[in-house]
């Protein structure tokens, strides 16, 4: 008698039967954290992180005539710009994780979120030096800076809507989201954030591929509304005068070119700057003419060309994009940064009306801080790349020779 064992027969399968493809792992942290660190743009995240260490620095040098002002201690406000500095880095590191898509949605979310209370400002807002611009919700919070990031995503998308249904009024949709934004911003007034917004808002409609002669009624539109602003608001018709008359020497932004000449090439040191004392807003709108003062200005010429290397950096990674939406949002992202601080360093020369705006990754603030982190952090998920992968298409090197498509 044989000893084997019978192998047991094989059924064969049901012809009802249904078959599962293996269910991939779910991904752990750290190999999250793999991908990320492969994708993320490390030049640009390094800029950042260095533009902000320096702007520490340059807190510190500011913050003893921030504190004379308010009459708090000489370095309350340095502590306290280190506490958001964390806050800043935690907020942009976390948005950086996210996908394109999520980049998306959560930019779309927070415009319009920050559109509804902004739309609040004017009946609960906090006034603050005449201007009515923030809201009390336990703490102080100003919607138009979150706004920023999330109004260059929500154009972006309208407008790439265009690729998908070349019918689509995509630059009628956009200019009536620019006209709401601005009319709200009016009312605070603000006239320094509806130039910004502004301006982030003709570049992607610029880049979008609207016609030459569109584009001329838009900045016809555009100087028809700063005529406007001129005559509406005594805010705006002072500060454009005072401009352009040459000012007084009490004046903010002639205290503030006074500041920035002061320390020479290399400035007098770290708190040994003097003329600071009497600048109003040291550590927020005119930290640029402190760092002139206190470190000369070499180090001004710095901080210009970090702020540029941020702007190129950013650019060069969508030079290959082919994706219209990640050009548009990346490019506006770039621009409401780089126009955001070159407006703040050009009133500090006395090259600009004064706008009361702080300068990016640099300045002194708390929503601004993180509203600003949390900017870079939608660059740098948008601008996210796998190196392996091929770039075939040209992307934004022949963004300009795109078929016109109706807008």
């Amino acid at each position: 008698m044989s000893s084997a064992i019978p192998t047991p027969r094989r059924s064969a399968p049901r012809a009802d039967a249904t078959f599962h493809a293996p269910v991939p792992a779910r991904r752990g942290v750290s190999e999250k954290v793999r991908v990320w660190w492969r994708e993320i743009d490390k030049w640009l995240l390094g800029l950042v992180l260095l533009l902000m260490a320096l702007g520490t620095i340059a807190v510190a040098a500011a913050s003893p005539a921030a504190g004379n002002q308010y009459n708090v201690a000489e370095l309350v406000f340095f502590k306290r710009h280190i506490f958001f500095q964390m806050a800043g880095v935690a907020v942009m590191v976390a948005v950086s994780f996210a996908s394109r898509e999520d980049a998306r949605r959560i930019g779309i979310l927070m415009a319009v979120a920050m559109l509804f209370l902004l739309l609040l400002v004017p009946v609960i807002g906090v006034e603050k030096n005449g201007a009515r611009r923030w809201l009390d919700l336990g703490l102080s919070l100003q919607p138009s800076e979150f706004l920023k990031p999330g109004f260059a995503i929500l154009l972006a998308w309208m407008l790439s809507w265009r690729l998908r249904d070349p019918g689509l009024p995509v630059l009628a949709y956009s200019t009536l989201t620019m006209a709401l934004v601005g009319a709200l911003l009016m009312l605070q007034p603000n006239l320094g954030a509806a130039i910004l917004f502004g301006g982030v808002w003709f570049v992607l409609v610029l880049l979008s591929g609207v016609s030459i002669q569109r584009v001329g009624a838009l900045i016809v539109a555009g100087l028809a509304g700063l005529t406007a602003a001129y005559f509406l608001y005594d805010n705006a018709r002072y500060r454009i005068d005072s401009f352009f008359g040459g000012g007084t020497a009490f004046d903010q932004v002639d205290l503030a070119q006074r500041t920035l000449l002061a320390g020479g090439w290399t400035g007098s040191g770290l708190w040994l700057g003097t003329r600071k004392m009497n600048l109003p807003e040291a550590h927020t709108d005119y930290i640029f003419s402190v760092i002139g003062e206190e470190f000369g200005l070499l180090a001004c010429a710095l901080f210009m060309m970090l702020f540029v290397a941020i702007i190129a950096r950013a650019l060069v990674r969508l030079v290959d994009e082919e994706n219209l939406f990640v050009l548009l949002a990346g490019a506006g992202l770039a621009t409401q940064i780089g126009g955001q601080a070159f407006i703040n360093m050009l009133v500090n020369l006395q090259l600009f009306p004064s706008k009361g705006m702080t300068l990016p990754l640099v300045s002194y603030g708390g929503s601004s801080t993180v509203a600003v982190c949390f900017t870079i952090g939608l660059l740098l998920a948008i601008t996210r790349r796998n190196p392996f992968l091929e770039r075939e298409k040209p992307g934004i090197k022949n963004l300009f020779e795109r078929k016109e498509m109706g807008a």
